[in-house]
Formats: C-alpha cells, structure tokens, sequence
C-alpha cells in the first residue's frame, strides 16, 4: 500500500508538468480544431505518465473494459458486464463481442491480457503499476471473458481501470510513441510533438459514425488560446484559461459555452514539518485568514467551487465541507496567539510560476498579512524548479499548486510526499477504504476526507472550473472533467 501510495503521488508531479509548448494553427475546412495547453511529449501512456496524453487518446483512441462518464459513474465499454466474487478476490469482465479495433481485429480477451500486462511490466510507468498492484494473474478462459485475481481486494481498481492504467491496445500496434492504435472511434493520423495532434475517424469503427477529423492544436500563451478562438482560428477551446474573457462569449451567440467542474482541487500546501505548521492552531489560522471567495473572484474570475478538502463533487464521496474554517480574521489572530505568536510570524511561500497560483499567493499573502503573517513570495518556474525544490526537497513552508488527478486524496496517506503529512487514522481509514468491504468505501472515504478538513492538512482553495468554449454547431463536448479524457466520442457538427 505505502508503495502504492507513493506511485499515485508521483502521477501528480508528473501529470502537472504537462504545461503548454507552442502553437497556433488555423482550422481547416472539414477539420474540427481545438486549442489546448498542454502538449503531450509522446503518446505512448504505457511508460509515460504525463496528462497530456490522455487528454487525447483516453476514450477517442483507446477504450477500457469501462469507462467514468460525465457524471463519474463508471459504465460499460469493452465490457458488457462484471462480476466481483464474494471475497473481492476475481474480477470477471465479458467483453461486447461486436468490439473491434482499427485495424478490425476482434477484441478479444488475449488482447485485453497482453495489454494489462503491458501496463503491469517493469518498463511501464509506476503508476500504472501502482493501479494494477493488486493484479495476481489474468485468466481468458474464452475470447470473452478476462478473470482478474487479486492479491487482495482492491475497491480503487475498477475506477483504475477505467483510466489510463486500463486501456486496451491492438496487439499489432508497432509505435505506441506516435501511432497508437487501439479500438476507439478515432486513429491517430499526425502527430508533431510541442504542435498538434490529428485524429481522423476509425476505418474500422464499431460505434455509429458521422465523427468529424480532429486536430488538438497547442498553445502555451492563454491569451493567444483565446484570441485563436475569436478569430476563427480554432472551433473549440478544451479549457479556457483567461476567465476576464468570458463574458465575450456568453453574450455572442456565434457561440456555446460550456460550464462544469473539474477534479484539479488548488491547494494551498503547508508543510507539516515546518515548526510553526507543525501546530495544527496556525494552521487553522491560516484558512481562517483566507478570504476564498474574494480570492475566488480575483484569480478566476469567481468561476470555480470552494471545497473543504481534497474531494470534487463527482467523487461518489464527496461531502461539503467548504465552510469547515469559515473567513473571520479576529478569530485566526487569537488562534495564532494561542500558538505561541502574538507578535505574528514568517513564512516562505514559494509558488508554481502558473498564471492561477502567483495570482492566488498575492491574495494569499495580504490576508494572512491582516493577521500578522509576513509572507515571502517566491514564483519557482514550473515544472522543474517547482518540481525540485519543493515536490522533491520540501523546501518550502506554503506553496500553491492544482493537483489534476482524479480521487488523489489517497496521496495525503504518504507521508514522503511533499505536505509531509503523517496522521494514522487518515491513512487507517484510507487503507480500510480501499481493502475492506465494498459497500463500506464511501462511508470510509468521507470520514477521511473530514479528518483532512478538521486537521487543516492543507488549505483546499478551490476547485479549477470546466470551462470549455466552442462555435455554435458543435454538440457533443463534455460538460465535466471527471476522467483524463478530453471525450470527443459524441462530438458531432450540426451545422
């Protein structure tokens, strides 16, 4: 489990180093062009960990056995049905026999074993190992049936397996860095890294067709991404990150906006073993200084959700604990006093250089400033230097980041990662959650959640907005960010 733990922590770091490279590139008749930020380095997910790859081929490219859809319940896809024995021990998964992949072989049951083990070997990356740890062999008694054995019950593998961890690729792919090939109703047909990614529809599809031709195209300037929008340059923008821009979009019926949420919870970490955050009163002290909704405004624009602890809505153990440490400045004073600070104290904020977390740290750093804090910023360019001193060394007191993966609460149960966070009923209730019965998870991982709220782990400032624009006459987009997919599966032009 530890090792597990610190795998799943690792995916973090890595998925949040996937930032915007290059790019703009004008649409093309016929070509439907969506503007992104993060451009992945490869696409092969097998070894490589990054966000940015899923966000294209997860669902589009390659399917899993099931899926997480819109509403974060998980849904059949290769699978028609699945079957947990009594003692959690065998997984059984009968596949739809119409499955086919792109090249229109069968998917049958030893494709779906060779990729699991794929995922499973010691090239793959540790997360995907760390999802399938609970993995003890992989039967196919028939074409259309795969038994999992487990080592142990494991309630987080289903949800694993609907990710990258899961997906099913075609034997016969020969390049899994640039021409992957799976049974999603997409083919990768051009690849240029740091630019773009064209995906054209399946010549061999076994859902309906009718999907249009692909292009993500890669911006690292938010303002740019925007403008390529206004401009017709790009039909749809996946995430828009220039809220101040919205509102010349939600007035213009030239086009939709969509609104929902995502699982990127932006954290304000403390580390648990710096002297004065040791004592649990600072930080309670610290959130009570915060005033999130004005932060709220000032960084996004009040798009987004206030949360209490590391949990997005679409959880199925989510639970509002947003006002946990409700906004009261005279109390936080007292609090700091009763800590042993009545004349205040000094704290190194060092912040990833991204656009939402250096705005964040400003309004940071004036609340707590109201209580006698003294904040000394310091922006650390992102990924690397982000990546060393603080995730690796944990030389900071606070920072400022998003973490993107989905139900990463689990990583608050290593306490290497880089909160240093040690608290034993946590990591009991985590580790209960996960081995023990079925239908006690959700009830055990509310009770963890709150303990992270009540303990004041960290300060849970928001949760990042789904927001993603497109031209009228494009249906189809995902409202909601609940997988590491960008799902264009529906996507269809009406006009």
């Amino acid at each position: 489990m530890r090792g597990q733990l610190k795998a799943a922590g690792l995916a973090v770091a890595v998925a949040l180093s996937t930032t915007g490279i290059t790019g703009c590139q004008s649409a093309e008749e016929g070509v439907l062009t969506i503007g992104a930020t993060a451009a992945p380095p490869t696409l092969d997910l097998v070894s490589n960990a990054a966000a940015a790859i899923p966000q294209v081929l997860l669902y589009n490219v390659y399917e899993t056995l099931i899926r997480v859809d819109d509403s974060g319940k998980l849904v059949g896809l290769l699978a028609k049905s699945w079957q947990l024995s009594e003692d959690g021990l065998h997984l059984a998964f009968h596949l739809d026999p119409s499955a086919r992949f792109a090249s229109g072989a069968a998917v049958n049951s030893a494709a779906v074993k060779t990729s699991l083990e794929r995922m499973r070997a010691e090239s793959a990356s540790p997360v995907n190992q760390a999802n399938l740890s609970a993995v003890k062999a992989i039967r196919t008694p028939d074409d259309a049936t795969v038994i999992l054995d487990l080592s142990h019950r494991d309630n987080f593998l289903l949800f694993n397996l609907a990710s990258t961890s899961g997906v099913v690729i075609d034997p016969a792919t020969k390049d899994l860095a640039t021409r992957p090939q799976g049974s999603g109703p997409y083919v990768v047909t051009e690849f240029t890294p740091g630019h773009s990614v064209t995906l054209s529809p399946s010549p061999h599809p076994w859902h309906e067709g009718g999907r249009p031709t692909v292009r993500f195209s890669y911006y690292s300037d938010p303002t740019s991404h925007t403008a390529a929008l206004l401009s017709g340059d790009l039909d749809v923008v996946s995430d828009l990150t220039t809220p101040q821009a919205l509102s010349r979009f939600t007035s213009n019926p030239a086009y939709r906006v969509l609104r929902g949420t995502t699982n990127g919870e932006v954290v304000l970490g403390m580390n648990n073993t710096s002297k004065p955050l040791s004592d649990r009163r600072v930080r309670q002290a610290i959130l009570m200084a915060i005033d999130r909704n004005g932060l709220l405004d000032v960084v996004w624009n009040g798009q987004g959700t206030l949360i209490g602890s590391m949990v997005p809505p679409t959880d199925p153990w989510f639970t509002d604990l947003s006002h946990t440490w409700p906004y009261d400045p005279a109390r936080a004073r007292k609090l700091l006093a009763e800590a042993g600070y009545p004349n205040g104290l000094t704290l190194r904020l060092r912040a990833a250089a991204l656009p939402y977390a250096t705005a964040a740290s400003r309004v940071v750093a004036s609340d707590l400033a109201q209580i006698g804090i003294t904040v000394e910023s310091d922006e650390l360019e992102f990924p690397a230097r982000w990546l060393d001193v603080v995730y690796t060394h944990a030389d900071y007191d606070l920072t400022i980041v998003a973490h993107v993966e989905a139900r990463d609460i689990v990583n608050w149960a290593n306490p290497d990662y880089y909160w240093r966070y040690r608290n034993k009923e946590f990591n009991r209730l985590i580790e209960s959650a996960q081995t023990g019965p079925a239908d006690r998870t959700n009830e055990t991982m509310m009770q963890a959640s709150r303990i992270l709220a009540t303990d004041a782990a960290g300060g849970f400032l928001f949760l990042m907005p789904k927001i993603t624009i497109s031209k009228a006459g494009i249906s189809g987009l995902q409202r909601n960010s609940t997988s590491m997919s960008f799902d264009l599966t529906k996507v269809r032009r009406t006009r």
